[in-house]
């Protein structure tokens, strides 16, 4: 009789890291924000987001993009323009140009009238 032999040993398959997966809610608390601006923001495809069934879900990645996406840089420092021409003494002073006479519209009620609808 030949040896039994136990089933083949192989060592199992370490799976690669997998990234954590965020709830919009905590995503929210760790941006001081509502859920919904996330959530809203996730549906209308303006932060980066994975889908899990009809859930949003969010990684590390996604949190640091959301992140750059919304900072506010300093603006460059501006060159000083030449300074606005100063008029002379003899020249006179530029007229405005002419306004026009606003009119308010009529309320919507009354324009309602003139077209005969029946309550």
């Amino acid at each position: 009789m030949p040896a039994r032999r136990g089933p083949l040993l192989r060592e199992p398959a370490i799976p690669p890291a997998l990234p954590r997966l965020y709830r919009p809610e905590e995503i929210a608390e760790i941006l001081g924000c509502s859920a919904w601006w996330v959530k809203d923001r996730a549906r209308r495809r303006l932060i980066p987001f994975t889908r899990v069934g009809r859930s949003y879900r969010f990684t590390g990645d996604h949190l640091a993009e959301i992140i750059r996406m919304h900072e506010d840089r300093p603006a460059a420092p501006r060159q000083q323009a030449d300074p606005p021409p100063t008029l002379s003494p003899r020249s006179p002073a530029p007229t405005p140009a002419p306004v026009g006479r606003l009119r308010a519209r009529p309320p919507r009620r009354a324009r309602q009238g003139q077209f005969g609808t029946a309550a």
